[in-house]
């Protein structure tokens, strides 16, 4: 009797554990892919606010950050999304007139960015400007300036990203806009015959690059830094541009259609804290935007350091970006 009610106990308790898991509930990122991977700090971030939320954070990863906007507008109000991470400045006033975002409501004191900040729905989470990144096995001499890229030897291949579907893409369009103005169709058709492809996202665009199909690859200025770290070789550097740098400061933000919108905030409260900082700048290869526990590594100090930060205001990319991606179709078709 007694080991037929036992048996009962543990059968109970073998069906009642799935029940309070599924429970839970779940907490929807729609997010980069480099970031959810495996390699990326997705996975020690979700395991980190997981031990305090009583919830299970669930990882929607799509090709970039551009990507990730245009599956918020097109599911509209009917998104599973709860929290949208891997936008970036560039996207905020478009992001806001989609009305799908909500109000973060936080203090965001003590921030570590190049730029002030005082959005009320968009949080930073990391930075850097973007710099192209060569193989200095492969060339000797790299580009010293944006003019220098566009006019170069056409054997010495660049892999850049769609603007269309990747934050590095749009930034580097900005980045050509900026120096050149008007002129920028005209220095578009001179770099072509440089462009070996362009790729959907960073994922891709990198991957070719550390394979040895260019090499040239639009990164960010603290990729050398992942190659130091973990490759403990100087080979990959970063080409350093008289005419300065273009920079990214992405963020994450609450969608107000959310089912879980107090463990949204959480989540956005938490990403300003060392438990979520702590992994960006060895897992996300970046600038952290808030404090972290402990100094960046010393591959950090090392880096380049742009003698000049350009930066379009969000509402002067909103205005424009679909007349200058038409200018970098029309340009790169011709």
């Amino acid at each position: 009797m007694f080991k037929t009610i036992s048996v009962l106990i543990l059968a109970l308790a073998a069906l009642a554990a799935p029940v309070r898991a599924a429970d839970k509930p779940v907490l929807t990122i729609y997010t980069y892919d480099s970031f959810s991977a495996d390699w990326g700090p997705g996975p020690a971030v979700k395991a980190a606010f997981e031990k305090t939320c009583g919830c299970t954070v669930k990882y929607t990863g799509l090709k970039d950050g551009v990507s990730i906007l245009n599956r918020l507008k097109l599911e509209g109000s009917s998104t599973k999304a709860d929290i949208v991470l891997g936008l970036d400045t560039n996207l905020i006033t478009e992001t806001r007139a989609s009305g799908l975002n909500a109000p973060h409501g936080l203090k965001l004191t003590g921030l570590k960015l190049p730029i002030s900040w005082s959005d009320g729905d968009f949080v930073p989470y990391d930075w850097a400007h973007f710099a192209v990144i060569y193989d200095s096995r492969r060339i000797k001499t790299p580009p010293r300036s944006l003019e220098e890229l566009v006019s170069g030897p056409a054997e010495q291949k660049i892999v850049l990203q769609d603007p269309r579907t990747s934050t590095p893409g749009l930034g580097f369009l900005l980045w050509m806009k900026s120096v050149y103005g008007p002129g920028a169709a005209a220095k578009w058709k001179q770099l072509k015959r440089r462009i070996l492809t362009i790729t959907p996202g960073w994922s891709a665009a990198y991957g070719l690059f550390t394979k040895g199909e260019a090499p040239m690859v639009l990164s960010y200025v603290t990729s050398p830094a992942y190659h130091m770290i973990e490759d403990k070789t100087t080979r990959y550097k970063a080409a350093k541009f008289a005419e300065g740098h273009y920079l990214q400061v992405e963020v994450a933000a609450a969608v107000k259609t959310s089912a879980h919108p107090k463990l949204a905030h959480d989540f956005l409260a938490f990403m300003i804290t060392p438990a979520f900082q702590d992994n960006i700048p060895t897992k996300n290869w970046m600038f952290p935007a808030a404090p972290t526990s402990r100094p960046l590594p010393e591959a950090f100090g090392k880096l380049i350091k742009p003698s000049r930060t350009l930066l379009y205001p969000p509402q002067v990319v909103s205005k424009n970006r679909k007349a200058w991606i038409a200018e970098w179709l029309k340009a790169m078709s011709e």
